[in-house]
């Protein structure tokens, strides 16, 4: 016969894996039967009109253009409109996302009208509509807005050609800046072509003469005959040059530390030419060294030769093997390459007569997918840093243009334009290469933080592998928690902004059923890596990982709580039965959103602001005060209920408490004396995860460890005391019949004596 502890304990279990069941099972439903739902609203919603359509009514003429006060019909052909003035066409409008599918952070794209003029300049720039929640919230859209329309007067003839422009960064708002910056380049570029303005047009519908690489040109045999007749490009740069260059930017931190040698040293003297042209690379690689070159290259793929001396390295004192170089980038037109590992090789020595002592001789691979055009200008930029601060720097570039001497190419008959089959394929790779560029470009930006994060996450992952280890010295537990929860709030959340959100989730659902691509996520790499290591620790710990010690917000409210214990403010312990039904609220309110997600993304993400993410650690309380009083009254529950946000509102712990039943190892030990009689555990659970029979909720527990520090200690815990005891009364035992043991032998008589 069950005892009634043990009856009471089989209950709750019961109870408890049916809750786990229906839980699941509700969020498998949800799926099962929304996604068929939004999938097939995405595909009506792709059917209609082009954005220019739905968006074009928003933005007045006049305020998108000075002088305009109407637009004409939009164009069957091509998703533009003109714009007019007393009747007169002075431009053509546009939106951005009608061109390129460059998206935002939110995994949707950032919507931007422009028009340009017939020379292919900018005219007017208007951010029309955007879902950037996480990074925009609490900057001021004018600031956006100023931005982008600082680009009227931009001259995208110069952008096709490669040529350089300065981007500037508003702070908190990195990745959408540079996705607006690509977003007019790119969708600009292509309208001017497509219209021909400017001059410029589609290659399929150009009649011009054409040119090929003359295999049978001539090199000259020496380096400073090339150098002269642009064989080799060179570029020389002192010192005072790029001295003057940092001095020249707005950021005054850019004087505070100048390159201290001589300003007429020479901090990099740069090479570049294209090896890959037979006469070229014979004249400066020597034959054997040409022909390993062939060798080396596949068909289409070309190669340049770069080569530099000087203090600064063109290839950078961090690269390592399997690296990228992101000193340098190879651009024309608007394509651009960056090189790595597998496409680079070392030059042993330059053959050419008279060429200077370098210290750096390198080959880089372009690869044949790039639709590099070898008869075409291109250049390399050099990208040249400035430490302003710890972790901190500022940025400007050189650039180093090359373009074939007419002596190596050769005419051929112009080429009609014809239909290309594989047209829209060909775009379709451009596109997808100009993305991929961008989030490179943007993970480059983020090494150091990135380097952070991982080290981070390796220590965490250490220290809940090796947790009982750890969990010996209460001591060292507790310093070690409080030092990374420090450093989760600090450099996690305030400085790195990396702060996962529900809205996330959101994002992530909506580019699910509407055409999921990595970009998006890609262009945040904190919260990328962030939400992997999420769900690898949700199998191995269940949600606790993240949101007992990566969550800023949550690692906010502990050191908050913990200064109020130190100076003594009373802790509130909320009864068992209303803290056990309080757990729903968070269960609630996350169905809530989604379900509200379902009629309007849009609004979904207004509601979300239920988390107080945004404002004390995203925006740093620097926002208007209705919302700066809800994060500190919630700051300010927690004070006396520890963690009272994370227990029973927040949506994130709720959305991942879900999955995480899906766990497949309990590392949390237990005794089975665990609740009955003993109660410790529970009565110091920081977010009372363990129920008064002893089991702990897996999900609620924040995996804090301070139950393991209990489960070893031995002056609290009652099991331990117990087992200590009894060793020391088996120890006392054997020491007295040791002793008893010792008197006999003593005592005994020598037989030896007695003869």
């Amino acid at each position: 016969m069950k005892t009634p502890s043990v009856q009471l304990h089989h209950h709750v279990t019961k109870h408890a894996s049916r809750s786990r069941l229906f839980l699941a099972g509700l969020w498998v439903l949800a799926i099962a039967f929304l996604l068929p739902v939004l999938t097939g609203f995405a595909a009506a919603q792709a059917q209609n009109n082009p954005v220019i359509a739905q968006l074009i009514s928003k933005v007045p003429a006049a305020s998108l253009v000075a002088g305009a006060d109407a637009y004409g019909p939009i164009d069957e052909d091509i998703p533009v409109a003109p714009v007019l003035s007393n009747g007169e066409q002075i431009g053509w409008a546009f939106i951005t996302s009608d061109f390129v599918g460059t998206t935002g952070y939110s995994g949707k794209p950032i919507h931007v009208m422009i028009a340009v003029d017939k020379d292919a300049k900018i005219i007017g720039v208007k951010l029309v509509k955007h879902s950037e929640p996480i990074v925009l919230i609490g900057i001021p859209e004018a600031r956006i807005a100023a931005l982008t329309e600082g680009y009227i007067g931009f001259d995208l003839v110069e952008a096709a050609k490669g040529s350089d422009h300065e981007l500037n960064i508003i702070s908190g708002a990195t990745v959408t800046i540079m996705v607006i910056d690509d977003s007019i380049l790119r969708s600009g570029i292509k309208v001017a072509r497509a219209l021909g303005l400017g001059g410029l047009s589609a290659p399929t519908q150009s009649t011009a003469p054409q040119f090929e690489i003359d295999p049978d040109a001539v090199a000259p045999a020496d380096w400073f005959t090339m150098v002269g007749d642009g064989t080799l490009r060179r570029m020389s740069l002192d010192v005072g040059q790029v001295n003057e260059a940092f001095a020249a930017m707005d950021d005054p931190r850019a004087l505070e530390r100048p390159i201290t040698a001589a300003p007429d040293a020479t901090f990099i003297d740069m090479y570049a030419t294209l090896v890959s042209i037979p006469a070229i690379g014979k004249a400066t690689l020597g034959e054997r060294g040409y022909n390993n070159l062939r060798n080396w290259l596949k068909e289409g793929e070309q190669a340049i030769l770069v080569a530099a001396r000087g203090e600064y390295s063109f290839k950078g004192s961090g690269y390592v093997r399997g690296g990228l170089f992101d000193r340098i980038q190879l651009i024309q037109g608007d394509m651009s390459v960056r090189f790595r590992d597998r496409n680079h090789r070392r030059v042993g020595d330059i053959m050419a007569e008279g060429a200077p002592e370098l210290t750096e001789m390198d080959l880089f691979k372009i690869p044949a997918a790039s639709n590099f055009d070898p008869t075409q200008p291109w250049r390399i930029e050099l990208l040249v840093h400035r430490d302003i601060g710890a972790i901190e720097r500022l940025y400007t570039t050189f650039d180093i243009g090359w373009q074939p001497p007419a002596n190596y190419l050769k005419k051929v008959a112009p080429i009609a334009s014809v239909a290309n089959p594989s047209e829209d394929t060909e775009i379709a790779n451009d596109e997808q290469a100009a993305k991929a560029a961008l989030w490179q470009r943007i993970w480059r930006d983020k090494t150091v933080e990135i380097v952070v994060l991982s080290i981070m996450l390796v220590t965490l992952t250490a220290a809940f592998f090796f947790q009982g280890l750890l969990t010996r010295s209460a001591k060292v537990t507790f310093w070690f928690r409080i030092c990374f929860l420090t450093v989760t709030l600090v450099f996690l959340g305030w400085y790195a902004n990396a702060q996962l959100s529900v809205v996330n989730l959101m994002a992530l659902t909506n580019s699910l059923v509407t055409g999921f691509t990595w970009e998006a996520f890609l262009l945040d790499p904190l919260t990328f890596i962030l939400w992997f290591s999420v769900a690898a620790a949700l199998i191995f710990w269940g949600r606790g990982a993240y949101c007992g010690w990566l969550c800023p917000f949550g690692a906010l409210q502990e050191l908050t709580n913990r200064i109020a214990k130190f100076f003594h403010v009373p802790q509130w312990t909320l009864p068992w039965g209303l803290h056990e039904r309080l757990w729903a609220v968070k269960y609630i309110v996350f169905l809530g959103l989604f379900g509200t997600m379902l009629a309007s993304i849009d609004q979904a993400e207004k509601l979300a602001e239920v988390e107080p993410f945004k404002t004390a650690i995203i925006l740093k309380f620097d926002r208007s005060w209705p919302f700066v009083l809800y994060a500190l009254v919630l700051l300010g529950a927690g004070l006396f209920v520890e963690r009272f946000y994370c227990r029973y509102l927040c949506p994130l712990g709720a959305a991942l408490a879900i999955p995480a039943r899906i766990r497949m190892f309990d590392w949390l030990k237990r005794y089975k004396e665990c609740g009955t009689p003993c109660q410790n555990c529970a009565h110091e659970c920081m977010v009372q995860a363990i129920h008064p029979t002893g089991e702990i909720n897996p999900n609620e527990c924040h995996n804090c460890l301070h139950c393991q520090v209990l489960y070893q200690s031995e002056k609290i815990c009652p099991v331990v005391i117990k087992k200590l005891k009894r060793q020391e009364s088996l120890l006392a035992s054997m020491e007295g019949a040791k002793k008893a043991l010792n008197r006999t032998q003593t005592t005994k008589p020598n037989p030896k004596e007695n003869s």
